[in-house]
């Protein structure tokens, strides 16, 4: 067990507690997801693991150890950890190259070059070595943070929006590059992300988060094909909500079918299509099963009538 939170009160000394008795447990050399939609809590409890906010009650043990937050460390942060915040915190008039290196020893400079310039590589910067922050983009920026945040090797590294500012081939590029880098290093991932489809193939668990409370902790599989209620749903993309009238109509066993969970198939129901797009890896189609309006994925364009099952 690398790190569990127990019995967790948060609140900013106002009446409404963000967290009120929240309780979850990490293994160490994982790659978690802390997801829901803004103002759950994400961010707010990645400082408070972290140490930069106090807790109400509860406690937070790390490695074994009772972590005392900012009330117990005259200087902010846990060791053995690091968090990337949304504000990046770099060295504005330092380049890249110093930024990254901060936390590396200067006792043999060529080892230190060799060890930055590595993690500039994973995070797709190595030819921004010599530029300084202010001309980098906030997406460049953010790179660079986390590049810093691998350069002590923590057991958990903690990143906030990690791929919020990137554009997507960018994206796609620095999520391989990082995912293999902490797992190659047996460094355990938390991530707050509003993209779980995007992030889901590399995740060992996914910890859903809903008003400070959290709903469902789970495997990406078991939280896609399981969903807790239409909230965590949603989290995934579109989602065909039923009312229990309409479950009922169309005989079906649950509320919540995502479009993909919906096929084409000769020994299916007949469905009128209503509306047919084009969006790119599939046609968005909006079709009538007997009186209740579903949203299906296809490979064609859709028109009149068709069939289609439940899987």
């Amino acid at each position: 067990m690398l790190l569990e939170v127990k019995n967790l009160h948060f609140s900013y000394g106002t009446d409404r507690k963000i967290f009120n008795n929240l309780n979850l447990r990490v293994d160490e050399g994982k790659i978690i997801a802390l997801a829901g939609e803004s103002g759950c809590g994400k961010s707010t409890l990645l400082n408070i693991i972290y140490g930069l906010l106090d807790w109400q009650e509860g406690e937070i043990i790390f490695n074994g150890r009772k972590l005392l937050g900012p009330k117990g460390n005259i200087v902010p942060g846990e060791s053995e950890m690091k968090f990337v915040a949304q504000n990046y915190d770099l060295m504005p008039y330092s380049t890249a190259y110093d930024n990254v290196g901060k936390f590396i020893s200067n006792i043999n400079l060529a080892e230190k070059r060799e060890k930055v310039m590595q993690l500039l590589e994973v995070v797709g910067m190595e030819d921004y070595a010599d530029v300084k922050p202010r001309f980098l983009s906030g997406g460049q920026q953010q790179r660079i943070a986390i590049a810093r945040a691998l350069s002590v090797m923590p057991k958990l590294l903690l990143l906030d929006e990690p791929f919020s500012n990137l554009d997507f081939s960018r994206k796609i590029e620095l999520r391989e590059r990082l995912f293999n880098y902490v797992k190659k290093h047996h460094i355990s991932l938390m991530i707050s992300t509003h993209e779980i489809q995007e992030v889901m193939p590399w995740l060992n668990q996914i910890i859903i988060l809903q008003e400070g409370r959290l709903i469902q902790n789970d495997s990406p599989e078991e939280t896609y094909k399981n969903p807790y209620n239409e909230y965590v749903a949603k989290l995934f993309g579109e989602v065909n909500v039923l009312s229990d009238e309409e479950k009922s109509k169309l005989n079906l066993s649950k509320n919540l079918w995502y479009p993909t969970q919906i096929k084409i198939s000769e020994n299916g129901t007949e469905a009128k299509v209503l509306e047919s797009r084009f969006a790119g890896s599939h046609y968005w189609n909006r079709v009538l099963v007997n009186e209740v309006p579903i949203v299906i994925y296809s490979e064609n364009q859709l028109s009149d009538t068709v069939k289609v099952r439940f899987q």
